[in-house]
């Protein structure tokens, strides 16, 4: 059997060790062309531009009604 813990860690401890754990927002800017929000030095999936140049061409989807 693997050795188990003597004491049982205190709430503190636990929480200290896990204060690092927390996940931070995604940080989003404008995209210069159509304006949609996009991760910084990404191509944009809205246009598919990068550094004013259209990397992805995106196709218009059309409605039918």
């Amino acid at each position: 059997m693997p050795p188990h813990p003597k004491r049982k860690l205190s709430k503190g401890r636990r929480d200290r060790r896990r204060a690092h754990d927390a996940l931070s927002p995604l940080h989003l800017v404008a995209c210069p062309q159509c304006g949609a929000l996009r991760r910084p030095h990404q191509v944009c999936p809205e246009c598919g531009a990068y550094k004013g140049e259209t990397i992805i061409e995106h196709k218009k989807e059309e409605k039918k009604s």
